[in-house]
């Protein structure tokens, strides 16, 4: 793709295909044939309209409209679109031309009978993230949790120094603050797994007019119910008939959805920058691949590019959908069109979204723990056990301990020694004396560990 001009489809074309066979324009159209032919199907199953029932073959082709649809279904779609100027209709009557040569062509004035084509787009659309997260998304953020998890495992013994404001503070393990992101992320997942995508079949001003007209004695409702549901099976991103529409359904549901996803992409960009910085501390370090060159000047350079490229697109991916949460829940009265050009840019949230996981993923199979760095720059800063011998004096109320650490400590790098010699001029027993100088800045780490392994 050379002459693209979204990154997505250039540099990144091959990194983004996962995503293909939900949000490119072909995908879309094989979503349209999908709803349809399954709403023929429906109404022929329904059996209390003027429609006959097929049998198993004639519905075996149907199908194959959309399991097997291909380029060149495509192109059939868009060399009528280019006489209609209506991309629904192309989709109709594309349909009807591929019945007209079966036993089928009695029955194609019944393919998007009493419909309007947002009925067919809401439920493409609803069929596309639904897949589309299930399919892609949560699995490539699995992977991730999986990689964060084994170092949450293997490091949750490994003290560190934290910092709070930037500063050196209470003592933390490595594996516990990747624990932080996981059950961060967890959270977040359960959301995404748990949501329920929202769609609606009930015509032009969303109250079944058409429908009714034609069958007033039908009950329409639990039709669109029981034909939204249908699509659940084998899905694990559940569709939900939404009753009470406009022409339009309200995509309230959509943008719970990418809310969540938001979040998990915030939630990412935070520990892509913590990443960062344990790399510009030399706490992480990287491995050096074979042909990369990390600078053009300066031969020594590993660049940490990778979270870097993770960050960058984590926040496009954030504007397009802090934007769909602002956009897609208005329309002017019964509908504007003004949503329709909005969601074919859905692909390029996912895209940019998933491009920043797979980055982040390249950035964690090239990077090791420097324990040793981590235990130096832990012992450059004793004063941190400041707190917990402050603390024991005071549950042994001992007069204004903390005032008396902060004129021993604050601003200044003390070492064991001179916490030593603070200790043995406490006016306390030999016994908290002992229980005091077991305090060192490897052990004092709450239930880090603890939380680490959970």
């Amino acid at each position: 793709m050379i002459e693209a001009i979204n990154p997505l489809d250039g540099r990144y074309y091959e990194k983004t295909r996962a995503l293909a066979p939900y949000f490119s324009e072909q995908a879309l159209m094989k979503y349209r044939v999908t709803m349809e032919v399954e709403y023929l199907i429906a109404l022929s199953l329904f059996g209390k309209t003027g429609l006959r029932k097929f049998n198993k073959n004639e519905i075996k082709k149907l199908r194959d409209l959309y399991i097997k649809f291909n380029d060149n279904s495509y192109q059939k779609i868009k060399k009528i679109e280019s006489i209609t100027n209506h991309d629904v209709k192309a989709v109709e009557y594309f349909i009807k031309k591929e019945l007209s040569k079966t036993s089928l062509k009695d029955s194609i004035e019944w393919v998007h009978f009493a419909l309007t084509s947002e009925d067919t787009n809401n439920i493409s659309y609803a069929l596309i993230l639904s897949d589309s997260v299930g399919e892609v998304m949560i699995p490539e953020i699995k992977k991730i949790i999986s990689e964060l998890n084994i170092l949450a495992k293997k490091y949750k013994n490994l003290p560190m120094l934290a910092r709070t404001h930037g500063q050196p503070a209470s003592p933390t393990t490595f594996g516990k603050e990747m624990k932080v992101f996981i059950a961060r992320l967890e959270n977040q997942m359960f959301h995404l797994g748990n949501g329920r995508i929202q769609a609606k079949l009930n015509g032009a001003s969303g109250n079944w007019n058409a429908h009714v007209a034609a069958y007033p004695n039908v009950n329409w409702l639990e039709f669109s119910k029981k034909f939204i549901k249908s699509f659940n099976k084998n899905r694990s991103q559940k569709l939900e008939a939404n009753l009470i529409t406009t022409q339009i359904e309200c995509h309230d549901s959509y943008v719970a959805v990418f809310d969540t996803l938001r979040r998990i992409n915030t939630i990412l960009l935070d520990f892509n920058q913590d990443m960062w910085r344990y790399i510009s501390d030399n706490w992480v370090t990287q491995k050096p691949k074979k042909g990369e060159v990390g600078s053009s000047t300066m031969p020594h350079k590993i660049n940490p590019i990778d979270f870097e490229n993770s960050e960058g697109n984590l926040g496009l991916a954030n504007a397009f959908f802090e934007f769909f949460a602002r956009k897609l829940p208005i329309s002017r009265l019964q509908r504007d069109l003004s949503d329709s050009t909005v969601e074919r840019a859905f692909g390029t949230a996912f895209g940019h979204s998933f491009l920043a996981y797979v980055s982040l993923e390249k950035g964690l199979s090239k990077i090791s723990v420097n324990e040793n760095k981590i235990k130096e720059d832990l012992l450059a800063h004793s004063e941190i056990i400041a707190e917990a011998i402050q603390t024991v004096l005071r549950r042994e109320n001992y007069p204004i301990p903390y005032e008396a650490l902060k004129e021993l400590t604050r601003g200044k790098q003390i070492t064991m020694n001179e916490f030593a010699k603070f200790i043995d001029n406490l006016k306390v027993s030999t016994k908290i004396k002992t229980e005091l100088k077991k305090f060192s800045p490897f052990t004092y780490i709450g239930l880090a560990s603890k939380i680490a392994g959970k």
